[in-house]
């Protein structure tokens, strides 16, 4: 069966038919999938019911795995996955949902910012490949952002001013900015900024597009206030609707994006419903 895309956003994401991901990939199939993400940045699958050796296996066909290691608030005790999968779901090890005021909850709402997976490492994500085993009865959409048409859409004297900033990053910036502060000094610590330039070139596109999560706390040499004033104007700009793909869930949904061209937000759920989402993601490259 030949691989057929179809655009469903308004300039980017596409429906993928003709790719069964429980199978391993072929050449064709890889090559595929890397087109299609060059060309819409978010790519959909649906009906694809992966266990997580499988779902590690399409993701090993792509690329090099990121490890999910001390990125959330879940001490090594409390992991419920492996440390291949990033658990972006709202379950304990015993899969019981969170309490409404856990802090580990808490500090997952920051997902509903807007971000791009992992800026807040030296060296950030590339693709992140996100499979739904169990959602909620309403809510829990997610939404993403094209960053490339939102830097086209900028004035020309703007693309100037930008083009050489390096922003800093961290998870604390984000949590802070929904009035999260528990955070012990060794997560301090972890959290501490990155620094990753604000315009990004694509490798195999040569486009160019913004560099922006809501990890973003500060431009090297402005005042932290203009900075962050001037983040949250682009960031107003690169979500405006003309931009964004709303994706809704079903179970079986295997969605992937490519968080250099891209920014994602989770949307809210009913609090005491179970939504295990698992999520691999791949290595990228260092911005500076």
């Amino acid at each position: 069966m030949p691989v057929t895309t179809r655009q469903i956003g308004p300039c980017f994401a596409a429906e993928v038919d003709g790719i069964d991901l429980t199978r391993p990939l072929s050449s064709a199939d890889v090559k595929a999938v890397h087109a299609g993400m060059d060309e819409y940045a978010v790519l959909v699958f649906h009906d694809q019911k992966l266990d997580d050796e499988q779902q590690l296996a399409f993701s090993r066909g792509l690329g090099e795995l990121e490890h999910a290691v001390g990125t959330s608030l879940r001490a090594p005790d409390e992991y419920r996955l492996p440390t291949t999968f990033a658990d972006v779901s709202n379950l304990d090890k015993d899969n019981n949902v969170f309490a409404r005021d856990d802090r580990r909850r808490l500090f997952a709402i920051g997902n509903r910012l807007w971000h791009s997976d992992s800026s807040f490492k030296v060296v950030p994500a590339k693709y992140s490949i996100l499979h739904a085993r169990a959602i909620p009865s309403k809510g829990g959409n997610t939404e993403f952002a094209d960053m490339r048409a939102a830097y086209d859409a900028l004035d020309a004297e703007t693309r100037a001013e930008i083009e050489d900033l390096i922003c800093e990053h961290s998870q604390i910036f984000s949590r802070q900015q929904l009035g999260f502060f528990d955070f012990t000094e060794e997560e301090r610590a972890r959290f501490k900024p990155v620094r990753q330039r604000l315009v990004r070139t694509h490798p195999s596109t040569g486009r160019k597009s913004l560099y922006l999560a809501s990890h973003a706390g500060g431009i090297i040499g402005w005042p932290v206030p203009e900075a962050r004033a001037f983040l949250r104007d682009l960031t107003e700009h690169a979500t405006q609707r003309q931009f964004v793909y709303a994706h809704t869930w079903r179970v079986g949904d295997l969605v992937m994006w490519d968080n250099r061209r891209t920014m994602h937000r989770a949307r809210p759920f009913p609090v005491h419903e179970p939504r295990d989402m698992r999520r691999t993601t791949l290595v990228g490259e260092a911005t500076i």
